[in-house]
């Protein structure tokens, strides 16, 4: 059985049960098959731009004896995705800007989701920032902290209509996630708290 990081354990746990979810830059497999042991989804495919990874990734596969329920393919992107075969996508671990360039050119793919769960690793209030303009609703959000460093993560649901209305979220939301503000997140709080003392510290070494 994998055993998964406090940071994937949490994304994984976003997934609504059931349904096929593709795991895009998959690396080891790890969220696929931690997806199919917790029966938390009925199929996967795992997908990454590398060759060696995606290696890496079968053997995993066929260590869990999963060969049947997860399928893996060298994929840039939503690119070797058909519309309407998988019910969520998951991206994880990779930068802000790669998501939001995955999410342009697989635009089409995208909008035929049910559910994306992202975890951008850096520019969280571009990838907020890009999800609201172009109409996805950011409906749950979570924070974990992971040997030393703060993960926020969400669950987004993209636009079903080209005439909604995008919502507008002020800077400190866009920032910090609206979502967490509003439930007082601990694991936002210890973090707001931790960068109030690095400032304070800053501060009074200027001084």
């Amino acid at each position: 059985m994998v055993e998964l990081s406090k940071r994937l354990r949490a994304v994984a746990n976003l997934v609504t049960s059931g349904g096929c979810v593709a795991d895009i830059g998959t690396d080891h497999a790890y969220i696929p098959i931690y997806l199919m042991e917790q029966n938390l989804a009925e199929r996967a495919i795992a997908m990454d731009i590398n060759r060696g990874p995606l290696e890496r990734a079968v053997e995993h596969v066929r260590e869990s004896g999963l060969e049947d329920r997860i399928e893996l393919r060298l994929s840039d992107g939503l690119e070797k995705l058909a519309i309407g075969e998988a019910d969520s996508i998951v991206a994880a671990g990779m930068g802000g800007g790669l998501i939001i360039h995955i999410l342009t050119e697989g635009r089409k793919i995208a909008a035929e989701l049910e559910e994306c769960i992202l975890q951008p690793q850096s520019e969280i209030a571009r990838v907020r920032s890009f999800l609201l303009e172009e109409g996805y609703r950011i409906v749950k959000e979570d924070m974990v902290l992971d040997e030393g460093k703060y993960y926020p993560m969400m669950r987004v649901i993209p636009a079903t209509a080209k005439d909604v209305i995008p919502e507008i979220w002020d800077e400190t939301q866009l920032r910090y996630g609206k979502l967490l503000l509003e439930m007082r997140h601990p694991v936002l709080k210890q973090y707001l708290e931790r960068e109030e003392c690095l400032k304070t510290e800053i501060r009074n070494h200027l001084k």
